[in-house]
């Protein structure tokens, strides 16, 4: 998964088309009667039980949930994640209203704006103050709009460099203490981790690499280590083109163009192709790799891997930073009140402690709940327990509504920087220019 993601993230980000009204089967009369009809939610695959069903956890609760609200259903609609960005375009668009839905608002499928036009809302009434309080304030900041809540935090997620300890070792190459290193120590890790194995005069094995593609921020915590970042604090500006971030943009693109620790596909479009590199044992032709944490259980399971998780390196700001993504569920327009109780009751009933639990030991993701965090759901897991260490690092991507457009504006440029086709400081301030218009409208 990407999207905030990337989501998570991420990076995670939501559903979709195929129309299913909200406003069917309402009974509501007015006199206090407690609402029955249908509820419709949209939620893409998890993980797979012994019949290889990714849907199978939000079935059984839905069954669950209708068991003990009779007159309610819950209609389950599977979309793919790729697919639910411009699938839920098409439903607010055409104002075919769902009920609820897996959403990182973070300015793509839904934005601020949708927000304004009162496409989402707000969700402040189904929690006490108490309640709140068990959500990481980072959470709760990421659907919180001019001081309302517009959805429940489920989960948060984060970039992280996976060191793969094999070719460490095959070097006699220390890793980072605690995984901890300034850029001077990464690059010098880098530098060592480079080898012609075979002994044929060619490079066989690369100190790290990654990709440059629009909706994937592997990268970008490289680009923040000097203190640079992509908006003004009041996204009114294009700052990329500032000097820290220009240094730290070229100084990652010189892994490959200056100091030949990268591979020639380092910067490319190739997701798949980059993590296996990495990962897979037939392969194994690139030391060290940033990943969002679903990488780590898939090292873990499908491409068994011996590595650790590492900090992004630091650089002239002093502290290490990382991407994040905040997922959770949005309720999404409702005519009708006593609908929209029961839509929340439901958002509720999926997003407690015990079900952000089952979240984190099953799909990989860090709890929106500290009480759930108290359960200590990695403590047989280091990698993902180290991983969950570095949310406090986590700098998120601006909130702005034409987020989308911006990132591909930028993500283009930088992909010449990757090529050896521009600077990086030519191409930001190409990126300028198509920036500031998008900011502009």
């Amino acid at each position: 998964m990407k999207r905030w993601l990337s989501l998570f993230l991420t990076g995670v980000i939501v559903m979709g088309l195929l129309a299913a009204c909200s406003n069917k089967d309402k009974t509501t009369n007015g006199s206090g009667e407690t609402w029955t009809g249908t509820i419709t939610v949209w939620d893409g695959p998890r993980w797979p039980d012994d019949q290889d069903n990714k849907f199978h956890w939000m079935e059984s609760k839905i069954k669950e949930f209708e068991a003990a609200h009779e007159g309610v259903k819950v209609e389950l609609v599977q979309v793919p994640w790729a697919e639910l960005p411009d699938k839920l375009g098409v439903s607010i668009a055409g104002k075919s209203w769902l009920d609820v839905a897996p959403v990182d608002i973070s300015g793509s499928a839904v934005s601020i704006d949708h927000i304004e036009q009162g496409v989402i809302e707000p969700v402040d009434e189904l929690f006490t103050k108490e309640e709140l309080d068990d959500f990481y304030e980072n959470a709760l900041e990421a659907y919180t709009f001019n001081g309302k809540l517009y959805g429940v935090p489920n989960s948060l997620t984060v970039h992280a460099m996976l060191l793969n300890l094999d070719l460490f070792e095959e070097r006699g190459v220390e890793p980072p203490a605690n995984g901890e290193w300034t850029w001077e120590e990464f690059l010098d890790t880098a530098q060592k981790l480079t080898f012609d194995r075979d002994g044929d005069g060619k490079t066989d094995v690369y100190g790290f690499s990654t990709y440059i593609l629009p909706g994937y921020y592997e990268a970008w915590p490289f680009f923040y280590i000097n203190g640079g970042s992509p908006l003004n604090e009041d996204m009114t500006k294009f700052t990329f083109t500032q000097p820290e971030a220009v240094e730290a943009i070229q100084q990652l693109a010189d892994l490959k163009l200056k100091h030949n620790v990268a591979p020639e596909t380092f910067g490319g479009q190739d997701v798949g192709g980059t993590f296996q590199a990495w990962a897979n044992e037939e392969q194994r032709t690139v030391a060290m790799q940033p990943w969002a944490t679903w990488a780590i259980s898939s090292a873990q399971t499908k491409y068994p891997t011996n590595f650790a998780v590492a900090n992004y390196p630091t650089g002239k700001s002093g502290a290490p930073v990382t991407i994040g993504g905040v997922g959770g569920w949005t309720m999404f327009h409702q005519e009708d009140e006593g609908k929209k109780e029961m839509v929340g009751e439901f958002i509720k009933f999926i997003s407690t402690t015990d079900e952000q639990f089952t979240m984190a030991t099953e799909y990989g993701i860090f709890p929106a709940r500290k009480s759930t965090a108290d359960m200590d759901p990695y403590k047989d897991n280091p990698e993902m327990k180290r991983a969950q260490e570095m949310s406090s690092q986590v700098v998120m991507l601006p909130r702005h509504p034409e987020w989308k457009k911006i990132d591909e504006a930028i993500q283009t440029e930088l992909q010449l920087v990757f090529n050896g086709e521009k600077t990086a400081e030519e191409a930001m301030k190409a990126a300028e220019k198509k920036v500031n218009e998008l900011l502009d409208e």
